[in-house]
């Protein structure tokens, strides 16, 4: 082993981990409020044991936020298709969905589709947590736009990778201000 990787493994060793930020229940207005489900896919979420773990409570959530009119939006990687989305949380004809990579925001619709339903909030679900979860969560934080993460509605292939994410959000300069940690069973949505 080089010298380099044993100094950056002794310094990583010695990094204590933060606790995780806490889960807060949560009030949301029906009519700007958007759900934002990120790459739930064949090409991914099938080959990752937790995203699949997740999906029933991801069913959930889009059943009681189409129930309360919230307006739904899909995300999809770049080479992806709307037909690719798992069928436990398939869209409807009239949800809109954008492709891109890990930020959402970047070369799409995302934006101007938000901005015409004037969504002020958008909830954060998918897959994967370091991924899209993160760059499009802080892309809708840099726009002004309250961020809502139920972390048991985000995964990850590591338990590590879903905690940093959220930790992340909730704690760096350009996101902590308009970003919530919660459960999804803590959302209620009038």
């Amino acid at each position: 082993m080089s010298k380099e990787k044993k100094d950056i493994l002794e310094i990583w060793h010695t990094v204590d981990v933060p606790e995780p930020p806490p889960a807060q229940d949560v009030e949301l207005n029906s009519a700007t409020t958007a759900l934002l489900i990120l790459d739930v896919q064949q090409q991914n979420c099938a080959k990752r044991p937790r995203c699949l773990a997740a999906l029933p409570r991801l069913k959930a959530l889009l059943e009681r936020a189409r129930a309360s009119g919230v307006a739904v939006v899909y995300t999809l990687t770049k080479t992806a298709t709307r037909e690719d989305i798992l069928e436990e949380v398939a869209p409807f004809d009239q949800e809109p969905s954008v492709a891109s990579g890990v930020d959402k925001f970047f070369n799409t619709e995302l934006e101007s589709i938000l901005a015409g339903k004037n969504i002020e909030t958008v909830i954060l679900v998918g897959t994967a947590a370091h991924g899209a979860v993160l760059h499009t969560g802080t892309g809708a934080a840099i726009r002004g736009i309250k961020i809502v993460v139920p972390v048991d509605c985000m995964t990850s292939l590591e338990t590590y990778t879903e905690q940093y994410s959220a930790w992340h959000l909730a704690n760096a300069p350009g996101t902590k201000a308009q970003a919530t940690i919660t459960r999804s069973n803590m959302i209620r949505i009038t």
